[in-house]
C-alpha cells in the first residue's frame, strides 16, 4: 500500500511537472498599474506583443526619440520586442516604455498561467525591477478596435483568418504578428529613403 501511494505520489509531482512546462505566455496581459492590456504571440519563433488596450485610449508615442514615430498611436504598438526562449518557462529580448521612449533589456516568465513575472534591466542583468501582468479572460468593455496598418497590403487578422477558413488554408498570421511586419516594413522604408 505504501508503494502505491509513493508512486501516485511520484506521478503527480511528474504531471504537475508537465503541467508547468505548458504554461504559455501567448495572449492578452494587464499590466502591473491596470493602464494597458498587451497581447503577446509568437512571430517566427520569438515572442512579441503589442499594446491591445488602453485605459485611456488615444495616447501617442510623444516620447519616442524618433521625430517619425512621435505622432504613432500607442494602440497597436510594439512593446514586447523578439524575445526567445531562454531555459524552462523563460523568455529574454527587450521592451520598449512608451512613458518614456526607452528600450530595455527584459525577460518574461510565468509564475503560473495566470501572472507574468516581467524583468526589465537599465543594462543587462544590472539595475533590474520586476513587475507582475495579469493574463486577461475577458476583453474590457470600452476595447476599441485596433488602428490600421499603414505599411503592410496584408487585410487585417480577423479578415485573413476567415479568408482561410473558407478556402480551408493554413491559419492567418495574427494581428500581433502582422502589426510586426508592419513596424518592420515601416523601418525599411525610412531606411531606405536615408
Amino acid at each position: 500500500m505504501k508503494h502505491l501511494f509513493a508512486l501516485a505520489a511520484i506521478f503527480g509531482l511528474a504531471g504537475g511537472a508537465a503541467s508547468a512546462a505548458e504554461l504559455t505566455p501567448i495572449g492578452d496581459w494587464l499590466v502591473k498599474d491596470g493602464y494597458a492590456n498587451i497581447r503577446i504571440d509568437n512571430c517566427g519563433g520569438k515572442l512579441w506583443g503589442i499594446v491591445s488596450w488602453e485605459k485611456s485610449p488615444g495616447g501617442v508615442d510623444t516620447e519616442n526619440p524618433d521625430p517619425a514615430k512621435k505622432a504613432r498611436p500607442i494602440l497597436g504598438m510594439p512593446i514586447v520586442i523578439a524575445m526567445v526562449p531562454k531555459g524552462p518557462n523563460k523568455w529574454w529580448g527587450e521592451i520598449y516604455n512608451s512613458q518614456n521612449g526607452k528600450m530595455y533589456s527584459a525577460s518574461i516568465s510565468l509564475a503560473d498561467e495566470n501572472t507574468m513575472d516581467l524583468e526589465g534591466c537599465l543594462f543587462t542583468n544590472f539595475m533590474c525591477m520586476t513587475q507582475k501582468w495579469t493574463r486577461v479572460t475577458s476583453p474590457p468593455p470600452n476595447r476599441l478596435p485596433l488602428p490600421a496598418l499603414k505599411n503592410s497590403a496584408n487585410p487585417p487578422a480577423k479578415q485573413t483568418a476567415q479568408a482561410a477558413a473558407k478556402k480551408g488554408a493554413a491559419p492567418a498570421t495574427s494581428e500581433v504578428c502582422l502589426r510586426v511586419a508592419d513596424e518592420a516594413l515601416a523601418l525599411e522604408k525610412a531606411s531606405a529613403k536615408k
